[in-house]
Parts: C-alpha cells; sequence; structure tokens
C-alpha cells in the first residue's frame, strides 16, 4: 500500500464529474492514488460519481480515497479516507472501515499533530500548502523546512499538498515527499503533450 502513495496524488476538483479527464489523467501520469473531493450536499451525486470513479480506479490498479466522508467510504467499500481536523476520528475511521483501509489525515505545517496521527494508526499525513493555492488560496503554509523534519520523525508517507504544479512538484519531492498531491494543474494538463509527464 505504502508504495501506491508516491508520485502525483490525484484530487477530482469540485465540479460535476468529468470521467474522460480524470482517466486521460491518470493514464497520462501514472496516478496510483485518487482522491475523490467534492463539496456537495446532494448524497446520491456523491454515491453515483463516486461509484464511476471506483470503477476507473479498479481498472487501473489505483488506490481509491474519498475525502471527509466515513460514510461513503464504507458504503461503496472504497480504499479508504482523507480526513481534515473537523472531520470524524481515525479511531471512528478505522472502525467503520477496517483494518485494511488507507487512512490519511491533514496536517497542515504541525508536525506533532502529524506524529499524533502516526501513532494513532493513519497510513499517510498531508503537509501544506506548500505553495499559493487557488483551491484554498487561505490556507495556512508549511515551509518545505517542515517536509524534511517531518521525514525524520516520521515511518509513513508524507504528501504534499497546496499550489503543486508540474513546475515546482520537484521542490517538495527533494524535501522529502513521498507524492504531491494535484487538483488543477494535474486536470488542466490533460490536453498538454506527453513530454509534460511528471516525474513518478
Amino acid at each position: 500500500m505504502n508504495q501506491k502513495i508516491s508520485g502525483i496524488y490525484a484530487i477530482t476538483p469540485n465540479k460535476i464529474l468529468e470521467l474522460d479527464a480524470v482517466e486521460k489523467a491518470m493514464v497520462m501520469h501514472k496516478i496510483s492514488i485518487l482522491q475523490y473531493r467534492r463539496k456537495t450536499t446532494d448524497a446520491s451525486i456523491k454515491l453515483n460519481e463516486a461509484k464511476q470513479l471506483q470503477q476507473l480506479c479498479l481498472r487501473h490498479n489505483t488506490l481509491f480515497i474519498i475525502n471527509d466522508d466515513i460514510n461513503l467510504a464504507q458504503k461503496i467499500n472504497a480504499d479508504g479516507v482523507h480526513l481534515g481536523t473537523d472531520d470524524a476520528s481515525i479511531l471512528i475511521a478505522r472502525q467503520q472501515l477496517g483494518d485494511d483501509a488507507v487512512i490519511g489525515v491533514s496536517c497542515y505545517n504541525d508536525i506533532k499533530l502529524a506524529k499524533t496521527a502516526q501513532n494513532k494508526g493513519a497510513n499517510y499525513v498531508a503537509f501544506g500548502a506548500l505553495f499559493p493555492s487557488s483551491t484554498k488560496p487561505n490556507a495556512l503554509y508549511c515551509s518545505l523546512e517542515i517536509i524534511s523534519q517531518a521525514k525524520k520523525v516520521l515511518t509513513i508517507p508524507v504528501v504534499g499538498i497546496g499550489g503543486i504544479d508540474f513546475n515546482n512538484q520537484h521542490q517538495a519531492f527533494d524535501a522529502g515527499c513521498d507524492a504531491v498531491a494535484m487538483i488543477n494543474a494535474l486536470f488542466q494538463s490533460v490536453d498538454l503533450p506527453q513530454d509534460n509527464k511528471a516525474r513518478t
């Protein structure tokens, strides 16, 4: 499982699902982990889109993670869930999803929070925003030095997030990130030539 948390960690844009674009990005950039992130209160839309993405991930041997929604992850038997500080606890997620589920936790710029998450059974932690982000313009800033420090004390994979694109991703990898999360840059890239592939 840890081997799959590497390279580009794809997160779906918060809009109506464009399945062809997602698949194209997955193939072009050899995506090994995909997170479904959709801020809508319409449960039927989320369920339908999640099922479509899950089938896509199964075809491409890609881990499928649900953002925030433990119940949805359980309902469709997704590979796991990603939790923020305001979401349900790691313990609850583990109880609902089982020992094999992948549980990721947002730790912003807080190494102590990451160590606590690891001790409670998280499978990976995410730090950010590493760069200015159009998705979350008011997000806390996390320096690349924090990534380097975190790698010295953590044994689980570290994911960098926030404003990462194909021009600056090497800075995140060089600092110690096992994977880098991309939303806008990734899905804008599907119309680019093949020589713009990300490193994996």
